[in-house]
């Protein structure tokens, strides 16, 4: 049994994508930040799919919470992690106008949405580089979640669009250091997803959706980022590491 990390895991596009993966197999240890009593319905949810499923409480900002993240995972596994899924994240607080952004607001964005991917990755990158040399059919795997916002301007999200873009950035990096050992990196860059980061604008997306904003006339769900996820773990697409993969209902594309 192949065992995956999924930060964020128990709700949201985390938990999309942690119910896919187990769907296909995976045993999963999803991340958040609630007690373990608040995420029980989602992993028994994630273990009546015939998979093994733990959580890492734990704060991906933060070097004690990575730590403890990494030790829950490794425990669990047994062996090297297959799967990091860089999902967690938090909208930028009180969305300020970029003339009013502040100190406090940004670090905390780039603290869990950047670095906290940066150093997990990191940890594992070097936990599946030690078990590629030791047996050459290991096959391993790194996928980050970003968002059309780290192309995408919202002058009121300033310190949310410049981590997605960092993230972006360092999905290229960790795809050029580990493509020598074989270790695929991928982006799954989400559009307008319906979950509990988008509920405070439902209508304002009900709206600009039905007047067109994407080609594919519907909000974007989770599980549409899990299938998108799932088919790159599965290794459908070895040969396009570093790539950027849109389930964004082809908002972005350039139309006249």
């Amino acid at each position: 049994m192949k065992t995956s990390i999924i930060t964020g895991g128990s709700r949201g596009i985390g938990f999309g994508i942690a119910s896919k993966l187990a769907d296909e197999g995976w045993n999963v240890v999803i991340n958040g930040m609630r007690p373990e009593e608040g995420v029980s319905e989602a992993l028994e949810t994630l273990r009546s799919k015939g998979v093994q499923a733990a959580y890492a409480q734990g704060d991906v900002g933060s070097h004690e919470g990575r730590s403890h993240i990494l030790e829950v995972a490794r425990n669990f596994a047994g062996e090297a992690i297959q799967l990091l899924v860089n999902n967690a994240g938090i909208t930028s607080p009180g969305r300020l106008d970029l003339l009013e952004a502040t100190e406090e607001n940004f670090d905390l964005i780039m603290a869990t949405n950047l670095k906290g991917a940066f150093f997990l990755s990191q940890a594992i990158a070097n936990d599946m580089v030690k078990a590629k040399e030791a047996d050459d059919s290991f096959k391993g795997c790194i996928v980050n979640i970003t968002s059309i916002s780290s192309t995408i301007v919202s002058t009121n999200r300033a310190d949310y669009c410049i981590a997605k873009a960092g993230l972006s950035m360092m999905n290229k990096l960790f795809a050029s250091r580990l493509g020598e050992y074989d270790i695929p990196v991928y982006e799954v860059c989400p559009g307008i997803i319906k979950s509990d980061m988008t509920s405070s604008v439902i209508e304002k997306y009900d709206k600009l959706i039905a007047e067109g904003l994407c080609v594919t006339k519907r909000w974007g769900y989770p599980e549409d980022v899990g299938k998108a996820v799932a088919s790159l773990a599965r290794g459908d697409f070895s040969y396009s590491t570093g790539q950027v993969i849109m389930v964004d209902g082809a908002m972005t594309m350039p139309r006249l």
